[in-house]
């Protein structure tokens, strides 16, 4: 495996990361803006005690994810500073905004049912800008202006795969975070909020697969080099399939602690999330060597081989110390009794 492969493991690695936590937690936002005014359900009080810790580990993961892309590949970094520097602008506001009210919702009290708002809407448009990059890096979009790429605003926003992507976000944001949701309201014995939430996981599941059947498709018009790629893979597909129905029997399963209770939420959260894996890596597979097509290659960004065992080094060092934190985050956090049974103030 050469040092460029390398590099991209590890950023798609944080890619991958990132994308399932945001989505788990911005989707948390959102869950807790629409159940706000159903108190009786308690889904807005178990949203928000879940959303209160995780955010700011989540963004732990983003701040990686940039500083990895300057550090292995800046070249790439050029292109994609110039041509996603204005949904990239709209993106980094956005996140700015819903930080700064998630902060403030937990201070001001009197204001915080706006605020709650303004945190939610945010967690919804936010995957749909993010996963924007994607399409754009298929190379349909970016025009060449005296050498300089330029992202062609018009051609983006009336292509039928960008908006298969940005519907594939916002349900897998839904779909995510209502399953761990459903996992962590079962864990804090809230029966009317665990009910709702694996309602939600229910429906927003086949809307999910059909959002990927519709980004499969709409590739195989617009940016067919992908979509043959992709294709090559086809049992791995089929295996990432299987993962998400494992995941959808899950929800319906008699539970093991109480036979009275149906759904086994955890498991349909690890066959989920095994199922993005496998699916994301046939996307990023058939990718390669392109971080932009067709001309900025893992090779051709590339940054100097020293510059990258040094980071490569420094990262491995990093993680070693950050990792057992966060499992220990993620224990407590999931098996804290007074956390989970926690009462509204």
């Amino acid at each position: 495996m050469t040092d460029a492969l390398i590099a991209i493991t590890v950023l798609w690695g944080f890619v991958f990361i990132y994308s399932v936590m945001a989505t788990m937690d911005f989707g948390a936002g959102f869950w807790s803006m629409i159940y706000i005014n159903r108190k009786q359900t308690r889904a807005t009080n178990v949203a928000n005690r879940y959303l209160s810790p995780t955010w700011e580990v989540t963004n732990t993961f983003i701040v990686a994810l940039v500083v990895a892309v300057y550090s292995l590949f800046p070249t790439a970094a050029y292109v994609l500073g110039t041509i996603l520097l204005i949904p990239g602008s709209i993106i980094l506001l956005l996140l700015a905004i819903r930080s700064g009210f998630l902060v403030f919702s937990n201070i001001a009290t009197d204001y915080q049912k706006p605020l709650t708002y303004v945190s939610g809407i945010t967690g919804i448009f936010i995957p749909g800008l993010l996963i924007s990059v994607l399409p754009i890096t298929h190379g349909a979009f970016i025009d060449d202006q005296n050498g300089t790429p330029i992202l062609n605003l018009q051609k983006l926003f009336t292509s039928p795969n960008e908006y298969a992507f940005i519907g594939f976000a916002i349900s897998s944001t839904l779909f995510l975070s209502s399953l761990l949701l459903a996992d962590y309201s079962k864990a804090s014995q809230e029966k009317e909020a665990y009910e709702t939430y694996l309602r939600d996981a229910r429906i927003l599941g086949p809307i999910s697969l059909g959002m990927a059947f519709l980004i499969m498709r709409t590739l195989q018009l617009e940016a067919p080099w992908l979509y043959e790629r992709m294709m090559d893979d086809l049992p791995l597909l089929f295996l990432s399939i299987g993962f998400f129905f494992i995941g959808g029997i899950g929800l319906f399963l008699p539970s093991l602690q109480d036979k009275n209770v149906r759904g086994m939420p955890r498991l349909a959260v690890v066959a989920v999330a095994i199922q993005y894996l496998i699916a994301s890596y046939v996307y990023g597979k058939a990718h390669l060597p392109y971080i932009v097509y067709p001309d900025v290659t893992i090779e051709s960004a590339f940054t100097d081989p020293n510059s990258f065992r040094a980071v490569f080094v420094t990262y491995i060092v990093g993680f070693a110390i950050l990792f057992p934190g966060f499992f220990y985050f993620w224990r407590l956090f999931m098996n804290d009794k007074k956390y989970l049974q926690q009462k509204s103030r």
